[in-house]
């Protein structure tokens, strides 16, 4: 069977669920983002298990609900945030196969992914990967510049590639579970100097993930980051901006870019969050709590 046979279809989305792979870095001098998965180690995961190469594209989804038909026979994992996975076989037969493991799909089988008690995104990666056009070297769905393939939605049918490799030993593997408080490091700069003690503010402050959050930006609440005095009132020219970058507009509450962020921005950045730590932040629901502890 070539991969143009290969396929599965989208029966339901749930909230939204796209196409994501590492991304499209290299970009940022034509004002294109990285974009690509904001959970990187769990996509990387979810492909290892099927025997993919750790860069091919996979859906990701956001807080469940999506159930899809295998089209011909594929083996796939879902990663990420712990999901009850179902699959169904024929007629009404349901059965309960979890998520963080190898599960081999006849053609015609389903498989569906409830709502996760914690976290948000789940990855899941079919053998021979999601076989959609590249656009700039990727497959990701970029949702600030539209570049991408389409958000999924009900009744697309996914081209898959060509299987690979046999799929990964199904031993325990890590999952994706943020704590109740986040913490993650920070290194200030490159406008720290715009900020009134900006190591004691973020150090001192127990930030709230924001409802707004998204793949652009993960929005924190909390006691306001206070302008130094020699730069009250003050604006800055749009310079570039990188994902993990912390940004702080007018009103001192922190916005940390994530995925989809633009390359650039108006507001001084404080300081900047690793890219190892970018994951969690990526899992972590409105309503979380967050320390950024400079180092």
């Amino acid at each position: 069977m070539t991969g143009t046979d290969r396929a599965v279809t989208v029966l339901r989305t749930g909230p939204l669920t796209v196409i994501t792979d590492l991304g499209r870095p290299g970009q940022a001098h034509i004002g294109v983002p990285r974009s690509g998965a904001l959970d990187r180690d769990a996509l990387r995961l979810a492909n290892r298990l099927v025997g993919n190469p750790e860069g091919h594209a996979g859906f990701e989804v956001l807080l469940g609900g999506l159930e899809l038909r295998a089209e011909s026979n594929c083996t796939v994992a879902v990663t990420g945030t712990p999901v009850s996975v179902w699959r169904h076989g024929g007629g009404a037969e349901r059965r309960a196969v979890g998520s963080h493991q190898v599960v081999y799909l006849h053609a015609g089988e389903r498989l569906e992914l409830g709502v996760p008690d914690a976290g948000l995104r789940s990855y899941l990666a079919c053998s021979g990967g999601l076989d959609v056009p590249e656009v700039l070297g990727s497959r990701s769905t970029d949702l600030l510049s539209d570049l991408g393939p389409a958000k999924v939605s009900d009744g697309d049918r996914v081209a898959l590639g060509t299987a690979g490799d046999a799929p990964a030993d199904a031993a325990p593997v890590p999952v994706s579970v943020p704590p109740a408080l986040v913490t993650v490091p920070v290194l200030l700069g490159p406008r720290d100097d715009w900020f009134a003690d900006p190591d004691g503010a973020l150090r001192g402050t127990v930030w709230t993930v924001g409802p707004a959050s998204n793949r652009i930006g993960l929005r924190l609440a909390g006691q306001p980051l206070e302008r130094s005095a020699e730069r009250d009132g003050q604006e800055l020219p749009s310079e570039p901006v990188r994902p993990g970058a912390v940004q702080v507009p007018p009103s001192g509450q922190p916005v940390v870019f994530l995925a989809d962020a633009p390359t650039t921005g108006g507001y001084p950045v404080v300081g900047v969050i690793p890219e190892t730590a970018l994951g969690t932040l990526a899992q972590a629901r409105p309503g979380t709590q967050v320390r950024l502890i400079p180092g």
